[in-house]
């Protein structure tokens, strides 16, 4: 199988569609200001003007139901952090060398939600430089340089992230330092995924010292997004954690797309599987669209570091970036978001497991709380993967006003992932629109 660049599906490609002339001047402008890296999304592009709750509004005021976005995931312009960020931004906004109490609020607030000696918290601006700095711990702990991931795996853009970033593409090479081992996925693996995940991280950690590579650190999204969404049966990454530690490196949880209460039940989804990671990164809905990212780790893991090389991001931790990181927090916990995830993201996995039985193209469905993935194939029997069906039914949505998109390394599993405060009603909205997308 090749991996292909993660933003190459389901992408705008010019003379495809036809295009009013407001759009066609837009695409025109973007192209000649931004330069030619950036993508658009869906084969006819979106132009939204504003947003509320699970909802998106284009110019001419059309909504859509916005299933993928998880970085509002309290819901578009959450009253509560738009009040904090607004109040905030007109008090003060400066950076953490100076003594301030909402960064203080924000570390206590964090830190009471994880255990194993989780201790302190570093801020960044994104999930990328969140794990950029985990790594850059990491090498200071151990002495080592290798690195361990999934092979579809997505941990960010910096340089030295995207270089155990396999999902960008083959035009982003991993390095000498990387080793990549399957994902743990039953669907396509088999059973006894704790057994032959140990095993394959083992192996990992063998070739990485075979050729004089220490390693620093196995880190994984803990629901494995880019791989396809694989909640699997709980407690399974043990034994490669155990095996990380054993080799002398750590395990670092990657929590930038399945924590604060995604997964239902739990804060983070390392948490399903029973374990104490060394560091955990966040970003993504920290701030519900307020950039900013970070992570948490022991004492023990970042002392060298700190006392080595220091730590100071102009941006990260400012005062209005923290001040919406805490209502998001106090935003959890009041309107218990992560009961909501557990409860409504059950009804959504059942509705789309039911789908099955009237399309034979929809094949595995699994999921953890709001957080869903399908397969879809061209022979559920074989299991055969059919990428091409799933940038039609990506499309059929959009154009049927509800918004997803896919993942996996053939590009066929509908990545299903909408803001946490979704009801019942949405599912229902979300299923009929599926239903009728599926169809040949």
């Amino acid at each position: 199988m090749t991996i292909v660049d993660k933003w190459s599906h389901n992408a705008f490609i010019p003379g495809q569609v036809e295009l009013d002339e407001h759009e066609a001047a837009m695409i025109e402008q973007r192209t000649r200001l931004l330069g030619p890296a950036y993508r658009l999304m869906y084969q006819k592009p979106l132009h939204f003007v504003r947003g509320e709750g699970v909802w998106l509004y284009d110019t001419d005021g059309r909504r859509y139901l916005d299933t993928y976005n998880n970085v509002v995931s309290l819901g578009h312009c959450q009253p509560d952090v738009v009040e904090a960020i607004t109040r905030q931004a007109s008090t003060l906004c400066t950076n953490t060398r100076y003594l301030h109490e909402t960064i203080l609020e924000l570390a206590d607030g964090l830190l009471s939600t994880v255990s194993g000696g989780l201790s302190h918290m570093m801020l960044t601006c994104s999930g990328s430089e969140a794990n950029d700095l985990a790594y850059r711990i990491a090498k200071v702990r151990t002495g080592g340089t290798g690195v361990i991931i999934t092979e579809t795996a997505y941990h960010g853009i910096t340089d030295s992230v995207s270089q155990f970033s396999p999902t960008l593409g083959p035009a982003v090479p991993l390095g000498t330092h990387v080793r990549t081992v399957p994902a743990p996925a039953a669907y396509r693996g088999g059973p006894n995924v704790a057994d032959w995940f140990t095993r394959d991280v083992e192996a990992a950690i063998a070739d990485l010292k075979r050729h004089g590579i220490q390693p620093a650190m196995l880190i994984v999204d803990s629901i494995f997004t880019s791989d396809g969404i694989l909640p699997e049966e709980p407690g399974f990454l043990k034994g490669a954690v155990d095996a990380i530690h054993k080799a002398g490196g750590i395990f670092v949880a990657d929590e930038v797309q399945p924590g604060f209460g995604r997964t239902g039940g739990s804060m983070w989804g390392f948490q399903r599987h029973g374990i104490d990671p060394d560091i955990v990164t966040l970003g993504k809905p920290m701030g519900n669209g307020q950039p900013i990212a970070g992570l948490l780790t022991r004492h023990d893991v970042v002392e060298q570091f700190g006392n080595s090389s220091r730590y100071f991001n102009t941006f990260a931790g400012n005062t209005v970036s923290c001040a919406a990181a805490v209502a998001v927090l106090k935003v959890i916990r009041r309107d218990r978001i992560m009961d909501n995830a557990r409860d409504v993201g059950a009804y959504l996995l059942a509705k789309v497991e039911a789908l099955r039985s009237r399309h034979e193209c929809l094949g595995h469905v699994r999921g953890a709380g709001m957080f869903v993935a399908a397969d879809i194939v061209s022979d559920r029997e074989a299991r055969t993967s059919d990428g091409a069906r799933t940038t039609k039914v990506v499309n059929a949505m959009r154009e049927n006003g509800v918004l997803i998109s896919a993942c996996g390394m053939d590009h066929n599993i509908l990545k299903i992932r909408p803001p946490l405060i979704f009801s019942r009603e949405n599912v229902d909205l979300f299923v009929d629109v599926l239903d009728n997308a599926l169809v040949d």
